[in-house]
């Protein structure tokens, strides 16, 4: 405590009190304690954050499941972890968690911080820590408004890893964005080395199609989704770098896990899709480079909680709902191909909000292959939020039967139009302040127990 001036107390005490009261009186406020912290110290982080061996998590897609997976694993090998696990992974929202987990008498040394960044963020925390890794999962459109096209959010990223030459670089192989960095950065690369779809030509939707060297556009040998796959260019030479770990077969995929082989290892992922293979992949790549045990690593990753709107499974009444945050085409595409493993009936909830945090610019869903779901066994198909009117037309459009459609913005009464579905398995397809907002109302009726 002797190091640490009267600036940085009242700093992180502000910070505390406003945690307490946001905990215990306003249920919610992971970001404003941050915000109030740095009113007093705007440094406050290089105080807060020293002693953590810190690995930052970035990306459009996965940061909150990856994370947790990568705490998870730490914690079932015996470390002591902290992680801004509600997602508030602005910068005030990365303060407030190490606020949170401050001791100012009997610290503990050699603990690890897994904190989950903010693509745009990154620089800003970067400034005051020097982390052990920083691993970006991919890169999509996301928040047009907002971040613009890919290469804008590359940009933004490097700025945060050009302060920190001596972190470790955990990268998807498979996004050809990652590859030939301008940093001096030491890198290790992780990807699939076999191919998910049977068509290896590139959607006209895909984000990153054309070669970042000379901009011709890139060949593939496989492709898993969007433009993510075993990539080339035909005109310079450029190519997918090798991979350190990779997925080396699909043993297994259903609607609730997949198995399959990473380098030489059988892993059990309890979680669906093909985007949470990615995720557990890059979760076993971390640890694996920290030194983690192949026992922890399965253990964990087989029976990883689902969270927070990450294919989060709760029950209302006696319907059995999977909530699963959806937010541009790539993630959204990835979602559809979860409900598509499905053989037996199911109802849907389509949740469309436009406020900052979703992205203001709802057109991105009409890059949204939408038109697949015609083909499931889908019963009732529920519309609901701030532009409920929009997905609506969007499905309409699509080829859903829209005799089915039960249009709802009012929370209770389209809660009690869900318990009265003809199906007893209900998938929530939701963007992240419809997801949060909904959260918040089944929390506040008992069918969520843990709001954060």
């Amino acid at each position: 405590m002797s190091n640490i001036n009267i600036k940085s107390i009242l700093s992180i005490l502000a910070g505390k009190i406003t945690l307490f009261i946001s905990k215990n009186l306003l249920k919610g406020g992971s970001t404003f304690p941050g915000t109030v912290a740095l009113k007093f110290d705007k440094e406050i982080l290089k105080k807060v954050a020293k002693g953590y061996k810190v690995i930052l998590v970035t990306g459009t897609n996965g940061k909150t499941t990856t994370t947790s997976m990568i705490t998870n694993i730490f914690k079932a090998n015996g470390h002591t972890v902290i992680t801004n696990n509600t997602g508030a992974n602005l910068f005030r929202g990365i303060v407030a968690c190490f606020i949170d987990n401050y001791k100012f008498f009997n610290k503990k040394h050699d603990s690890y911080a897994i904190i989950e960044v903010d693509e745009a963020n990154l620089k800003f925390v970067t400034e005051y820590i020097t982390p052990e890794i920083i691993t970006i999962t991919n890169l999509f459109r996301d928040q047009l408004d907002r971040y613009g096209e890919v290469y804008t959010t590359l940009s933004k990223i490097l700025e945060g890893v050009e302060k920190v030459p001596l972190s470790k670089l955990v990268l998807n192989g498979d996004d050809s964005l990652f590859g030939k960095l301008p940093v001096p950065n030491e890198t290790i690369y992780y990807g699939f080395n076999v191919g998910v779809k049977k068509d290896n030509t590139i959607d006209v939707n895909a984000d990153a199609k054309f070669c970042k060297i000379c901009k011709a556009p890139y060949q593939y040998n496989f492709i898993t989704y969007n433009h993510l796959g075993d990539f080339y260019c035909s005109e310079c030479g450029y190519k997918r770098a090798d991979l350190k770990y990779s997925v080396n077969e699909i043993l297994e995929l259903n609607p609730n896990s997949s198995k399959v082989l990473i380098n030489n290892d059988e892993i059990t992922i309890s979680q669906s899709g093909i985007y949470n293979i990615y995720n557990g992949l890059c979760a076993y790549s971390i640890t694996k480079e920290i030194g983690i045990n192949e026992e922890s690593i399965k253990s964990s990753l087989g029976k990883q909680d689902s969270s927070f709107g990450r294919q989060e499974e709760i029950s209302i009444d006696n319907k059995q709902v999977k909530i699963i945050l959806v937010k541009n085409p790539a993630g959204y595409n990835q979602a559809i191909d979860t409900l598509c493993l499905n053989k037996e009936d199911f109802s849907t909830l389509f949740m469309l909000n436009d406020n900052y945090a979703d992205g203001t610019d709802v057109s991105w869903i009409w890059d949204v292959d939408f038109e697949r779901l015609k083909e499931l066994p889908i019963k009732d198909v529920f519309v609901s939020g701030i532009r409920l009117y929009d997905m609506a037309v969007r499905l309409k459009v699509a080829g859903l039967n829209s005799e089915k459609f039960i249009l709802e913005e009012n929370y209770e009464a389209l809660t009690e139009k869900i318990k009265n579905s003809s199906t007893n398995r209900i998938y929530i397809l939701a963007t992240y302040t419809a997801m949060i907002n909904y959260r918040k109302y089944l929390h506040s009726k008992g069918y969520i127990k843990k709001l954060w």
